[in-house]
């Protein structure tokens, strides 16, 4: 079983900024982006705190994304 990558969400935007999304909106410490494509999600920035492995795999399922493709992108 491989296991998720530990990651802020700061770390995750700026990874899914360079797949393409692109923040459109926030609402306190919560940021929503968007790809072209309609793709969407809502990333936590909560400063120094790592994504729980539940929340990380539900916003890779949101933006179609595998762990591997994550990790490249990081």
């Amino acid at each position: 079983m491989t296991r998720r990558p530990v990651l802020t969400g700061k770390e995750l935007i700026a990874a899914l900024g360079r797949a393409g999304f692109a923040a459109i909106r926030s609402k306190g410490s919560h940021r929503f982006l968007r790809h072209p494509d309609g793709r969407a999600t809502v990333v936590p920035v909560h400063a120094g705190e790592a994504l729980g492995p539940g929340l990380l795999s539900k916003i890779l399922r949101d933006c179609d994304l595998t762990k591997e493709e994550l990790d490249r992108l990081r």
